[in-house]
């Protein structure tokens, strides 16, 4: 009897091929991520307000003058040396806190030789109350050598010159060729820089940057007095955390986003001084009258003579 012949066996399927594909195992970050509308981007970035015109330049540096004509430095200075030793100590400081220094540290020396003959010890126990001292007593005396070897004891007008100094950026340079000098230069400080970008005058991430659209921006006949205004304005009125929209002279023209309006402050100070004002009640009907009791218990009641 013949056998049937066998069915030829298949191939066994290798693993690859009988195995379902595996899935590449993505990150959880990547996994997670979703890509992001454009108009949340948008939304999510800070916005850059709009760059003012030159009428509304105009206008906003009018009111700022007519509001302080003539603006003066806080710190206390009456020679060029003075005020580039305060300017120097003002660094990371309140210009409160340099003058009673200052006070103090200017009777006894206020010419480079005297400052030179003090020395970095003698120094020190009048600058001690001031932030980073020790580094600025340094560079004080060394300001003041250089002052005496290149340039005759005299404070030089040049910014390459003060640059040149010990202790001496670009911002210190230009506040003493500001109000040392009558310079017509702009010092870009943390007020500056804040105003300057919120309002639209110029929008920079750096002073530098900040500083050489500002030289642009400003019209040119308020351009002497126009570092003294932008830096009272952020020290008082624009400040960094809560700024006071409801006073500032020129809130109608800034083009900052978040700016508070004028009717949202006065809604809001309307109702703070509702809630701190308490309700007058009324006058009882018998007032003018005054209540006893006798003895007896019964209360009787007689007019005031």
């Amino acid at each position: 009897m013949s056998r049937r012949p066998s069915p030829a066996r298949k191939p066994a399927a290798s693993a690859a091929t009988t195995a379902p594909a595996a899935r590449t195992k993505l990150p959880a970050a990547a996994a997670k991520a979703r890509p992001v509308p454009p108009a949340a981007a948008a939304k999510a970035r800070p916005a850059v307000p709009a760059a003012l015109p030159a009428r509304v330049r105009e206008a906003l540096f009018a009111r700022l003058a007519a509001a302080d004509p003539e603006p003066r430095s806080e710190l206390g200075w009456t020679t060029p040396f003075e005020l580039l030793i305060a300017v120097v100590l003002s660094a990371q400081a309140t210009d409160k806190g340099v003058n009673k220094a200052t006070a103090k540290l200017f009777p006894v020396a206020n010419t480079p030789a005297a400052i030179v003959a003090l020395g970095v010890d003698g120094l020190i126990p009048y600058v001690r109350t001031i932030g980073l001292f020790r580094n600025k007593a340094k560079n004080i005396v060394g300001l003041a050598r250089q002052l005496l070897e290149r340039h005759g004891g005299e404070v030089p007008r040049d910014a390459v010159a003060l640059e040149a100094l010990p202790g001496v950026g670009r911002k210190t340079a230009n506040v003493v060729r500001n109000v040392a000098f009558g310079e017509p230069t702009i010092a870009v400080d943390t007020h500056v820089f804040r105003v300057a970008n919120r309002t639209g005058l110029a929008s920079g991430r750096t002073p530098d940057a900040v500083e050489a659209q500002l030289l642009r921006a400003v019209p040119p006949a308020y351009l002497q007095h126009a570092h003294h205004w932008l830096i009272l304005h952020g020290r008082y009125v624009c400040v960094a955390r809560k700024p006071k929209c409801g006073e500032c002279p020129i809130a109608d023209l800034c083009r900052w986003p978040e700016k508070t309006s004028p009717a949202a402050v006065e809604a809001s100070t309307g109702a703070k001084s509702a809630r701190a004002t308490p309700q007058r009640q009324p006058a009882a009907p018998d007032a003018g009258k005054a209540t006893t009791k006798p003895r007896g218990g019964s209360r009787t009641t007689t007019r005031d003579r």
